[in-house]
């Protein structure tokens, strides 16, 4: 039971990064959660698509926006700098369209966001914005500035530090868990101490654990695949708090942003594409994309996204647009679809994308040309010189997956459907009575 409800249409957002639903559901079925299983019993909880690509900052842009990165712009965790082969990581600043909770702002409704993807530096909405892992700083991260000090006071932690993987997973694990512990205490700070309509909370917590322990979990390894389960317990313990704290008639909905597997391979596709003699460079071992050879047809950025170095757009292109530009695309989409991996003779990739496929808006010239999405457990990487096309190493062991998302929402029946991310703004304003903009590209998955 939460507290006492108020006549107030209130809405409430829990995401947890890269939980699968195949996962999320074992660990109801094996008692782990048992909160948040009550939660579950009193609404749905369904699985749904991630974005092309799979990539945390593509898809919590994608859901912030309610549009598709054709309009957002964002699409990976690192991008290219137009008319260039320089790359830069992008903030909010590269985001092109207006925010949900800029969006509600506008409507007069005040808004608490914490620690989403993609929301540093912090642009102003009416309420709280606090930034994300891309925050170099306590003192940088919030909205308005002076809720720094707060953080201070209650020894916030804007993300774990990964690289512990590096060294010692078990003080990953530590880490992890005093970072949960520190969020969940600000979390429930904030919804006390400010009258919000809107209040979304994310735990970056699970992706970090994913990444560097999915391999133990999978093997249920004495001591690192048993602190995996702990930390889900920890988990459910803050849901546990938030069942008696939230109003009992405020909207619910839990999400995350994609799957999660295990990496049988890492996959160099830029080793792959000067195999096949589409990419040279003029610096043998090349320092980075700068390097790139007037020669060279294409490239690839982190995950599986595929450049071709086009006359004209690219400053030494060679692909001449139109023809010349579409029979290298094809033919390097039909490549990779028949490229196995060397040792088990799986395929790496099932399908290939063309940009104009699942992107539109005015932002699709920045868009890559092909994204290759992966077999699971095949992990596209976009380094720029590696000495084979496979590499399994014991610090990085699970993978980001297109499909195996879930979201859930309190108290009402999601439509049959085929759902993605892309549909749980629209949800959220259709729950909070308010009207979806028309330029959003997904639609509500609850009736109005």
């Amino acid at each position: 039971m939460g507290v006492l409800a108020s006549k107030r249409k209130r809405m409430f957002v829990l995401s947890i990064d890269g939980v699968p639903y195949t996962l999320l559901t074992r660990l109801l079925q094996r008692g782990d959660m048992p909160n948040l299983a009550a939660w579950v019993a009193e609404g749905s909880l369904v699985r749904y698509n991630s974005t092309l690509p799979w990539v945390s900052s593509v898809a919590w842009s994608t859901y912030m926006t309610g549009v598709n990165a054709g309009k957002h712009g964002i699409y990976g965790f690192v991008d290219r700098q137009p008319g260039s082969y320089k790359t830069f990581i992008p903030t909010s600043r590269h985001m092109r369209s207006e925010t949900l909770w800029e969006y509600l702002s506008r409507l007069g409704k005040h808004v608490v966001v914490m620690n989403v993807p993609v929301t540093y530096p912090p642009r102003p909405v009416n309420g709280v914005l606090i930034g994300c892992f891309l925050s170099p700083s306590i003192d940088k991260c919030a909205y308005p500035p002076e809720v720094s000090q707060t953080l201070k006071a209650l020894d916030y932690r804007i993300d774990a530090d990964p690289y512990l993987a590096r060294s010692d997973k078990l003080k990953l694990c530590e880490d992890v868990a005093l970072t949960l512990a520190r969020r969940a205490e600000a979390m429930f700070y904030f919804m006390l101490h400010e009258d919000w309509d809107f209040f979304h909370c994310h735990i970056m917590e699970t992706d970090r654990l994913h990444h560097f322990l999915w391999r133990e979990m999978e093997q249920n390894a004495p001591t690192l695949g048993q602190r995996f389960y702990a930390f889900y317990r920890q988990l459910d313990g803050v849901v546990g708090q938030l069942r008696t704290r939230l109003p009992d008639d405020a909207e619910l909905m839990i999400l995350s942003d994609h799957g999660f597997c295990g990496i049988q391979q890492e996959v160099y596709v830029n080793h792959w594409l000067a195999q096949q003699g589409w990419l040279q460079f003029e610096a043998d071992p090349p320092r980075s994309l700068e390097d790139i050879s007037s020669r060279a047809g294409a490239y690839s950025l982190d995950p599986g996204r595929i450049y071709i170095n086009l006359r004209g757009r690219e400053p030494r292109g060679c692909v001449a647009p139109g023809a010349e530009y579409e029979r290298l695309r094809a033919e390097i989409a039909q490549a990779a679809l028949e490229l196995t991996d060397p040792t088990s003779g799986e395929r790496l990739f099932q399908a290939a994308h063309k940009r104009e496929d699942i992107y539109h808006g005015p932002c699709l010239e920045s868009a890559p040309d092909l994204v290759l999405q992966p077999v699971d457990g095949y992990d596209p990487k976009g380094a720029i010189f590696k000495e084979t096309l496979t590499f399994r190493g014991p610090t990085l062991v699970g993978m980001h997956t297109f499909d195996d998302a879930l979201l859930y929402v309190r108290g009402r029946r999601i439509q049959t459907g085929s759902w993605s991310i892309l549909d749980a703004t629209p949800t959220i304003l259709t729950l909070m009575g308010l009207s979806v903009p028309p330029y959003m590209d997904g639609r509500s998955m609850v009736a109005g």
